[in-house]
């Protein structure tokens, strides 16, 4: 029983590993001590009469069982036959069942002999036997006896417990180019492997839950020569390495659900050339940044990726978004679900702003932008912002416009859309005009009414400054950490009253703001 040791079983309908196989004082016989996936299902830690037999993640994540009780799995082949309703009984019964051969359901009746049998599963191209147990591969070049068609094979929520047994079956499946092994708990090489041409032709592997670690995957990927598409959420990743000679033909890789936090680590997989998509649903990252190059320049990062998911992370400063526009060949953004979608209220006309920020864009969120909303939100854009623009040294005269850096890295398309469009004219912005920088600064007080120990700050802002571009500068001042302020101000005219700037794309003086008043800030 010690080979048990490692081995993925299933007891009754829970999933459980072996981590301790042998005898306990007082209790006759041999015993397996398991942790189970649902620590739920568990009485302890691995610990019996005072004794640690062995350890689990979780303290009450592990029983000890009678080895009778657990259900150690089954072939590949036996799984097969089992899923498409080929077993020997129901050929001798006349059974009537149904075959799936690529795209086509091929009708079974009454095959009377083992020979029909077989040659029926060598017209198998598409395998699906999720959840059927498969725990090894079965006896050597069987599989590759009875199923030598197979293109692509399903082997999620099995009881896999190694990627020798992955090699072992895919060794017999000449032509695999699609695998999924997802939802099993496995053990995975962490030094260098032996390259061999198992998965000299697969195309697309699905990894996903599998607890594997970058490191393993770089590992691994030494003998995955032509991989485009690779599938890694719900590993609890949390570091990337530089894949150096490995997955340079990948296509696709997802990395969803793995808490990677820090925006940086991409920088790490920024060099595979022919990455197209890249999927980061739910990783906890808060920035994206692309220091090799500066604004209105694209990065040598990224070079071929078309299409990136960022949506359900943390990403709340528009300079992100204003980063992306330095991606060489962006073409479609997923970005919902961020804090940053909850600073304007009307989407619309968030979907303007980022429509405007990133020059290259066809697809956000899933929906086509045409040309003719393209147009829309980039004048749109240049007018809005066009205040703030001649406030920060922006001028009609071009010998005289010289916007602060200040403008041009919250706005590093402004002066593009201007070459495009034409400056804003006058008679779009007509009363709104400053006749110089000077004039139109404020004396605000910054108080935080929630946080005393916070001392009130005086600062001087334009009146043409958004409160967007307040946040920010807030953000700073405060060195408030990434939470979502709240802003709001008191006047000397409105006593007692609070008026909540609540539109980030407005400009200070919208809300009549004056001299000596009162900015609050909460979060």
């Amino acid at each position: 029983m010690s080979e048990a040791l490692g081995r993925r079983v299933l007891c009754g309908a829970e999933r459980a590993t072996v981590r301790y196989v042998g005898g306990l004082p007082g209790a006759a016989g041999i015993w397996l001590g398991v942790e189970w996936d649902d620590p739920q299902r568990g009485k302890h830690d691995g610990t019996y009469e005072g004794t640690q037999y062995f350890k689990c993640r979780h303290p009450r994540g592990g029983s000890f069982i009678r080895p009778n009780k657990a259900n150690f799995g089954v072939d590949f082949l036996t799984a097969v036959k089992d899923r498409y309703g080929l077993k020997e009984q129901d050929v001798q019964n006349g059974t009537k069942n149904t075959l799936v051969l690529g795209k086509k359901t091929v009708e079974l009746i009454g095959m009377d002999s083992i020979a029909e049998q077989q040659s029926q599963l060598n017209l198998l191209v598409d395998i699906s036997v999720r959840e059927c147990a498969v725990s090894h591969a079965g006896q050597k070049e069987e599989i590759s006896r009875t199923c030598a068609n197979i293109r692509h094979i399903n082997l999620s929520k099995n009881l896999l417990s190694s990627w020798d047994t992955v090699t072992d079956i895919a060794s017999q499946v000449p032509n695999l180019e699609t695998l999924n092994i997802s939802e099993n708990k496995m053990k995975f090489p962490s030094t260098s492997i032996s390259v061999s041409n198992v998965f000299s032709k697969l195309k697309v592997l699905a990894l996903n839950q599998t607890e594997i670690t970058w490191t393993e995957v770089l590992v691994c990927a030494q003998g995955w020569p032509a991989l485009e598409e690779l599938y890694l959420t719900s590993n609890n990743i949390t570091v990337l390495e530089r894949p150096d000679n490995v997955l340079q033909t990948l296509k696709l890789l997802d990395l969803s659900d793995n808490p990677l936090l820090d925006g940086d680590q991409l920088h790490q997989i920024a060099y595979l050339p022919r990455l197209e998509q890249l999927i980061l649903r739910n990783t906890g990252i808060s920035s994206i940044y692309f220091p090799d190059s500066e604004f209105g320049c694209k990065t040598k990062m990224f070079p071929s990726l078309k299409r990136l998911a960022i949506n359900d992370n943390k990403i709340s400063q528009w300079s992100s978004i204003n980063e992306l526009e330095k991606l060489p060949s962006l073409q479609s953004l997923q970005c919902h679900n961020n804090p940053l979608m909850d600073t304007e209220k009307n989407p619309e006309t968030l979907r303007q702003l980022i429509i405007a920020k990133l020059s290259q864009l066809e697809v956000l969120n899933k929906s086509e932008i045409l040309p003719a909303e393209r147009k829309g939100a980039e004048l749109d854009y240049r007018k809005i912002f066009g205040k703030e623009w001649l406030a920060a040294g922006g001028n009609w005269n071009p010998e005289r416009n010289k916007p602060s850096e200040e403008f041009l890295a919250a706005h590093p398309r402004y002066t593009a859309l201007c070459l495009k469009y034409g400056a804003p004219e006058e008679g779009e912005l007509k009363g709104q005009q400053p006749s110089t920088l000077k004039n139109q600064l404020l004396t605000l007080t910054i108080k935080c009414p929630d946080k005393p120990e916070q001392k009130p700050v005086e600062k001087k802002l334009p009146e043409s400054m958004t409160i967007q571009r307040v946040k920010g500068l807030l953000y700073r001042l405060l060195k408030i950490p990434g939470s979502e302020l709240k802003l709001s101000y008191e006047s000397s005219k409105l006593a007692g009253k609070e008026v909540e700037l609540d539109n980030d794309l407005k400009p200070l003086q919208f809300y009549s703001i004056e001299n000596g008043d009162c900015v609050l800030v909460r979060w």
